[in-house]
């Protein structure tokens, strides 16, 4: 039986740095489920592992910190199965085992139907997995509803590090008329194909590359679910991916960071901002 490569954390008082901090290293998940106070981080390699402890350590000097290889028994499904259905705006995501009968959800109207004018809340079966993306994270929830918020009818859009797929089969849902996800991992690609299947309604095209090195045509709504280094480092390949009037809906970072990515884009005008826990999600929209 092999074993995952993990450190059991227990973070410091600024926890919302630490966790965007933690978005710059290659961590498989995160579970906060293991001993209270701690968290037990998974990594994809020992190497990864031994970066992200020996920066980490640097940058938080009051860290504690243990190195521990957990056996392969799929704890990914069984630190995550307690999670339930969550409502954001008119969409619900729910994992297979807490799916809603959509006969009986409340019928929308006015306002609660939203821009796509729903009839009901719109269902997404996300299995949770290393991919991320359930909607439980705060960037997740931001970045939907600032989906929703965007009328989608006939739009190309493309989501950049697609992860679990969500944002993706939420855009199709929505009414997109072209849908595409990328992103460079293969646990998340995967995660992506199997989340379409539990989704026959979505129409979403996968495809397994890095943004800065993808060439394809622009589209109408850029989203960008990443982290604040790699929207920086990744600026102008994301733009080059938005058409002129095209919106781009960036998230991943934390307010310390907002100025930075903002610095970024300073060609582009900020439409909307939310914020959550500290986490901030933008809405631009390109000349």
């Amino acid at each position: 039986m092999g074993s995952w490569p993990a450190l059991d954390i227990s973070p410091p008082e600024t926890a919302d740095l630490f966790q965007a901090a933690l978005m710059d290293y290659n961590v498989a998940a995160v579970d906060e489920s293991t001993r209270p106070g701690t968290w037990r981080v998974f990594f994809h390699s020992d190497a990864d592992r031994k970066t992200a402890a020996q920066a980490l350590g640097l940058q938080f000097p009051d860290l504690l910190m243990r190195t521990v290889d957990v056996p392969d028994e799929d704890w990914v499904e069984k630190s995550q199965a307690a999670l339930k259905a969550v409502q954001i705006g008119n969409t619900i995501v729910a994992p297979p085992w807490d799916v809603p009968h959509t006969g009986k959800l409340p019928v929308l109207s006015g306002a609660d139907a939203g821009v796509a004018g729903l009839r009901r809340p719109l269902v997404i079966v996300i299995k949770p997995s290393t991919g991320f993306g359930t909607g439980h994270h705060a960037t997740t929830s931001l970045c939907l509803t600032a989906l929703q918020q965007i009328g989608l009818q006939g739009c190309r859009v493309v989501d950049v590090g697609t992860g679990s797929g969500l944002l993706a089969i939420a855009a199709s849902r929505l009414g997109a008329s072209h849908v595409l996800g990328i992103d460079e991992d293969p646990n998340a690609f995967r995660a992506a194909q199997e989340n379409l299947t539990l989704n026959r309604g979505a129409d979403v095209s996968l495809r397994l590359v890095d943004v800065r090195s993808i060439a394809i045509e622009p589209f109408d709504v850029v989203l960008a679910n990443l982290t604040g280094a790699l929207l920086r480092d990744a600026a102008a390949q994301l733009k080059d991916l938005a058409a002129p009037g095209a919106r781009m809906i960036l998230s991943g970072f934390t307010r310390d960071e907002e100025s930075d990515v903002l610095s970024a884009y300073s060609e582009l005008t900020v439409t909307t901002r939310a914020e959550q826990d500290e986490w901030v999600c933008l809405t631009l929209q390109r000349r």
